[in-house]
């Protein structure tokens, strides 16, 4: 048998790519770090087949050489939602103008980095939260859950993507961003320059974007991008 097939992904695709990659015909190493982290390692030449981030880090690694352009394609859409603690109360969100009073009745607030969190910064901002106006804000770390903060009671409200809240025990998930702050995230995949099996990488990748794939996505909080 062949060695498996060596990914490298964020940790917001973690779970769907571990379902996809149990059933697909050949084996497959994932390894599902932070995004900035995964970027990093690949840019190093780290010998992986796959890299699997979003679009936008994906777009500048290929600009770089370090993925091969062509092999390019859009797995999945993720939309972020909030989080509580559970047993806490379920404030609003269903507005702009709601969320905003949840957050600012909140001590402190957890959102992630990546796209998602530099998005939700400028919103924050753009609502006037700074230091000593607002609540604390807290950026987890790459690669460590947001919703541990919550669940931990570190964070009275947490802003991450649904794929990755919904696997977080102690926390309820209240819903999706309001759609006028609402941001969806795509991943995307691409061969590495490294690799040296690019059919076979190629074949997984197309495996991961195909009908086939419907199903986990959806059930791991994505959309099928």
């Amino acid at each position: 048998m062949n060695a498996p097939l060596r990914v490298v992904s964020s940790m917001a695709t973690r779970q769907v790519l571990a379902d996809l990659c149990t059933t697909y015909a050949q084996p497959v190493a994932l390894e599902s770090v932070g995004g900035v982290d995964a970027a990093k390692r690949v840019r190093a030449g780290e010998a992986f087949d796959a890299v699997i981030l979003a679009s936008d880090a994906i777009d500048a690694l290929a600009g770089e050489g370090c993925l091969v352009a062509e092999t390019r394609v859009d797995l999945v859409r993720s939309g972020v939602a909030v989080a509580v603690r559970t047993g806490s109360a379920h404030p609003d969100i269903a507005t702009e103008d709601a969320l905003r009073r949840a957050v600012f009745a909140a001590r402190r607030v957890s959102y992630s980095t990546g796209p998602s969190g530099v998005h939700l910064a400028n919103v924050f901002a753009r609502w006037g939260i700074a230091q000593g106006n607002g609540p604390t804000l807290v950026q987890a770390p790459p690669g460590v859950p947001v919703g541990a903060f919550v669940a931990r009671g570190e964070a009275d409200l947490g802003f991450q993507q649904l794929a990755e809240l919904i696997h977080q025990d102690g926390i309820d998930v209240l819903g999706p961003l309001p759609a006028a702050i609402a941001i969806v995230t795509t991943f995307s995949g691409a061969v590495t320059a490294a690799s040296g099996r690019p059919q076979e990488t190629r074949a997984l990748l197309a495996f991961l974007a195909s009908p086939a794939a419907d199903e986990a996505k959806r059930r791991q909080g994505m959309e099928p991008a």
